[in-house]
């Protein structure tokens, strides 16, 4: 392959990939290396190219680093020191032992540098070659595609590891089985069955608002795991939509989500001048029904997140209207008491309302349904018992006031019938 040409591909490789130039001459250099390595070198060699861009030139370099040459003199030394030392067979194996493939001695490096130490690397030159056989070749073809992948994965991951947590458009480039592979850009994602919204169709070419749960790089190709269930996309979605959440005057408490039917969110404001409810809806509802567009028309239930307890978990059954409600803070759950009428509302398709409800509350929901007439009963029995007290009480301030009267006359009649009585006494003498 001619220098110009090349050069071409390399820039190709770039463009293609998203790896940087020098990545890419890197790549190139390890795929050389290997198939010099293969057709003219040993196995124990370590070889090194150089490849200048400019002039197209390729040096090839062998790397030996520096130790001293086996002696056995020295040996048995070393052996008597390390037996006096204690040091084990295990640490004496990891010692260096010295390698003319790998290793050279420091009278042979003065020949490459001016002053050699102790393991320091000497690049010794070897003559170039151009032309290289089927399997060398072969082997640097597979060299430069695993380099190639591994470039790969980390530009994705520069590229895409602050976006975790983000939502990004992306265009359905293919679908394998039930596995959906989404183009954002740079990156392919994949959308695995679980993170579908169950009955939702794509098509290639497809656009769509996708959530990235996280970067997976233990695959072989760095992996973007993309979702459409997650209650965080709802979360996403609002913010692009709603300038109130954005700039968090209003704020989302919490996300109960069922994809693909229906959601409920919570929602309280910062400042008392803004409704946090209409702000998420928009004027004429133009906010959240482009929100339920991207979902598909997924329904969303927007409640006014609210500090007492008895109030927000009845809100969070809402459109149904509670007649009662019994708390137990201890237990964490509550009990509604609803009339007949509200009772299958309450409840929604398949036990969903009460479900989301308690997932957005956090609180066990127990719903209790009753007729009118028992209801107005329980009303009228309320008032009876209220009534009967009232008359009880009564009773018994007139009973007291009565005593305290018969008292004070008894007081009064005493003195008189002695007074009588004297008077008599005397007419008689």
């Amino acid at each position: 392959m001619e220098h110009k040409q090349f050069v071409l591909a390399i820039n190709q490789i770039c463009e293609e990939k998203g790896i940087s130039k020098e990545k890419a001459i890197e790549i190139v250099e390890a795929a050389l290396a290997s198939a010099y390595k293969k057709e003219y070198g040993k196995k124990g060699q370590v070889i090194k190219v150089n490849f200048d861009e400019i002039s197209g030139d390729i040096k090839v370099l062998q790397i030996k680093t520096i130790a001293e040459e086996n002696d056995d003199e020295l040996e048995d030394k070393k052996l008597e020191d390390d037996i006096a030392k204690e040091v084990t067979g295990e640490e004496r194996e990891l010692k260096k032992k010295f390698n003319p493939d790998k290793n050279i001695t420091i009278k042979e490096a003065k020949k490459y540098k001016k002053d050699p130490q102790l393991d320091d690397e000497i690049e010794i030159p070897l003559p170039s070659k151009s032309d290289f056989g089927r399997i060398a070749a072969q082997t640097a073809k597979q060299v430069m595609i695993q380099k190639i992948r591994e470039a790969e994965k980390e530009a994705i991951f520069d590229e895409f590891k602050d976006k975790e947590g983000e939502v990004v458009n992306g265009v359905v480039q293919r679908i394998e089985g039930r596995n959906v592979f989404v183009d954002i850009g740079k990156a392919v994602g994949i959308l695995y069955p679980t993170e579908q919204i169950i009955g939702e169709q794509y098509n290639i070419g497809q656009r769509l608002k996708i959530y990235i749960i996280k970067i997976d790089k233990e695959t072989k190709e760095a992996c973007l795991i993309l979702s459409r269930t997650s209650p965080d996309i709802i979360k996403k979605l609002f913010e692009l939509e709603v300038p109130e959440i954005f700039s968090k005057t209003v704020e989302i408490k919490s996300i109960a989500r069922e994809a693909g039917s229906r959601a409920k969110i919570a929602v309280c404001s910062n400042e008392e001048s803004v409704d946090p409810v209409g702000s998420c809806v928009g004027q004429r509802g133009s906010r959240i029904q482009t929100i339920i567009n991207e979902l598909g028309g997924e329904k969303i239930d927007i409640i006014e997140w609210n500090k007492n307890i008895s109030k927000y978990i009845q809100q969070s059954l809402s459109p149904a209207k509670i007649a009662r409600l019994d708390i137990n803070e201890e237990k964490r759950s509550a009990t509604a008491y609803v009339e007949e009428d509200q009772l299958s509302l309450t409840i929604g398709k398949q036990g969903q309302n009460v479900r989301l409800a308690a997932k957005l509350t956090g609180w066990k929901i127990d719903i209790i349904g009753e007729k009118k007439k028992d209801a107005m009963e329980r009303m009228d029995t309320k008032e009876e018992t209220k009534s009967e007290i009232e008359s009880k009480k009564e009773n018994k301030e007139i009973k007291t006031t009565k005593v305290k009267e018969e008292i004070k006359k008894e007081k009064k009649i005493k003195p008189e019938k002695k007074k009588r009585e004297i008077k008599k006494k005397k007419s008689k003498r």
